[in-house]
């Protein structure tokens, strides 16, 4: 019977992941648990083979043939103490600079440290025979396929990384007698690019810059960012955090979350990806059919599963380059289409019940100028993204989605607020979190520059949500996963003691009415004699139907039909449903 591939997915994802990045050359050692890599590397007639018994032999071999040939290097070894002996040549390609790739084979990584024949622990490699080592476990689903893609573009891209070397792949293996396949996955192969390189061009259609978490932008990268957008005709889709304040900012968030309606307004054919992590997704929100991202760190952070091209450089730079280059955008109206989408479903909203999400709606026009403003994990921001704040007021907007956690938030405005003594700091945040941070309002180097915005609804109000996985357990949800009745339970003195004694201004609402009548001051670009704590109380359940008021304003019938399925078979029903139909 003839041999082609093997069935392992692993390792046909690395083959044709070695043939996307010209990994041609490899020296193969004999073993058992290399025998599906080897069988189908010697199958395929890209790959030039060479044998050689001794692994450290072996390495050196490669040495010699990347130093000469100055093309990357494969290396294949079974299991046991084999790989061992591919140390002293690693240290040569370490210290020499030579992209030699070293594939050791092995079992389930589970098997590790139980005493089983030709198992040792190979994850941990020594610091200078690999600038790259990574695990490549074997598939089993959808997840497991993208994070071997990934992780496998990863390390052979750190082969030519900055002058080059050594990289560890260790690659699992079940020992497959099957050699039936044909053909190679269909793989994502992702390229990086370094200034002074050959930059790819834009493609036609679509375009958008996608910006999650971002610092301050400097005058250079918004002129440039400005004059891509003008030359390509794209549009920079953004979240409050990503302070960009540009002529071509559009924030889709309310459109793109809309669970039962799909705006085709969000498809696009490349999206520019900036910045760190995003503190609603907005560009999880975009249908891109490939991603580039730009950032001077250069690492692969496939964010979006679509990234095919990372730019190792400023971003000023890469705009910079590109609005200099010769082609230009041919799809004019994309931004004036946006827009008009967004804007159209933001028509849609109606009078939504006493919420986070409402005190949004009614302040987000009425902030002052020129302020500072800290956004709160998770309800605060996302109700703060889906009601836009006006790119003129000239606002820097921030919050804590590095780590992205209900904790430090008063502490962080507080840092921010010493750093801008003459800035007006403002920070929006639930209950839990407050508690969680509440000592930092007892700090000496508080200022009258430094105001707090509490929606207090005694719990953790995200899990009491109509669409959390936690809404099924309906008020069980209070007593362990949403935290409810902690601190008070929503005590009227509570921080209302806590604050005045000190030394903040105190200032409440429980109603539409009584916030208004506190919002002007609150919201005041006065700077007053003492900072301020503004305490609002409101209602689970009102934060949840406002929260589906906004996601529902549009309906197509077939997500409305699909919606009407689901809730008359049921989560299981849906399940064996779709079960079936895959047969």
């Amino acid at each position: 019977m003839d041999k082609f591939y093997t069935s392992e997915k692993n390792t046909q994802i690395l083959i044709a992941l070695m043939k996307f990045h010209g990994v041609r050359k490899i020296v193969a050692s004999p073993g058992a648990t290399n025998v599906c890599l080897v069988g189908s590397l010697q199958h395929d007639p890209y790959f030039e083979i060479y044998s050689s018994v001794d692994e450290r032999s072996a390495a050196y071999m490669a040495c010699g043939l990347a130093r000469s040939s100055g093309e990357p290097v494969a290396l294949s070894c079974t299991g046991a103490t084999a790989s061992r002996n591919y140390v002293s040549g690693l240290t040569e390609a370490y210290y020499s600079n030579l992209p030699i790739l070293a594939i050791t084979s092995a079992q389930h990584t589970g098997r590790t440290g139980h005493l089983m024949p030709q198992v040792i622990d190979r994850s941990n490699p020594m610091h200078d025979i690999a600038k790259k080592s990574i695990q490549v476990p074997t598939i089993h689903d959808k997840e497991d396929q993208w994070a071997a893609e990934v992780a496998i573009n990863d390390a052979l891209l750190e082969l030519r990384r900055h002058g080059g070397g050594p990289v560890h792949i260790n690659l699992v293996t079940t020992y497959s007698p099957d050699f039936s396949v044909k053909t190679l996955p269909n793989v994502r192969g992702i390229k990086r690019y370094c200034a002074g390189e050959d930059f790819p061009e834009i493609p036609s259609g679509r375009i958008a810059v996608c910006v999650g978490a971002h610092i301050i932008w400097n005058k250079r990268l918004l002129e440039c960012v400005n004059e891509f957008c003008r030359k390509y005709h794209a549009v920079v889709v953004c979240e409050p955090i990503s302070n960009y304040r540009g002529k071509y900012r559009v924030n889709p968030s309310l459109l793109g979350n809309q669970t039962e309606y799909d705006s085709q307004m969000l498809c696009v054919d490349l999206m520019i990806h900036l910045g760190t992590v995003s503190g609603f997704g907005v560009g999880s929100l975009m249908d891109a059919r490939e991603v580039w991202r730009v950032h001077p760190d250069g690492e692969v952070r496939d964010t979006f599963r679509k990234l095919t091209a990372v730019f190792e450089m400023s971003e000023d730079d890469f705009f910079c380059y590109y609005a200099t280059a010769g082609s230009r955008g041919n799809y004019t109206d994309y931004y004036e289409e946006l827009i008009h989408e967004c804007a159209r479903i933001y028509e849609k909203v109606p009078e939504l019940p006493f919420s986070n999400a409402w005190i949004a709606q009614h302040t987000v026009r009425n902030l002052p100028h020129n302020i500072e403003l800290h956004l709160g994990i998770l309800n605060s921001i996302r109700a703060w993204t889906l009601f836009d704040i006006p790119p003129e007021l000239d606002i820097d907007i921030f919050s804590n989605t590095g780590g992205y956690g209900i904790d430090g938030l008063v502490s962080t405005l507080l840092g921010a607020a010493i750093a801008n003594p003459d800035k007006l700091c403002i920070g929006v945040l639930g209950d839990l979190a407050f508690f969680y941070d509440m000592n930092a309002i007892g700090n000496r180097h508080v200022s009258n520059n430094m105001r707090l915005l509490v929606i207090n609804n005694g719990r953790g109000t995200e899990f009491r949500n109509y669409n959390h996985p936690a809404a099924r357990f309906g008020e069980q949800a209070d007593a362990f996963m949403a935290a409810a009745g902690h601190y008070g339970n929503k005590s009227p003195d509570l921080i209302k003691c806590y604050a005045t004694c000190l030394g903040f201004e105190y200032m409440t609402a429980d109603s539409k009415k009584t916030y208004l009548e506190n919002m002007g001051r609150f919201f005041s670009g006065e700077m007053f004699e003492r900072p301020v704590l503004f305490e609002v109380f409101t209602d689970s359940r009102n934060e949840s139907d406002a929260l589906k008021m906004l996601y529902t304003l549009e309906t197509t019938a077939g997500s409305k039909a699909k919606h009407a399925v689901k809730h008359m078979l049921g989560e299981k029903g849906v399940a064996t449903l779709k079960k079936v139909m895959k047969k």
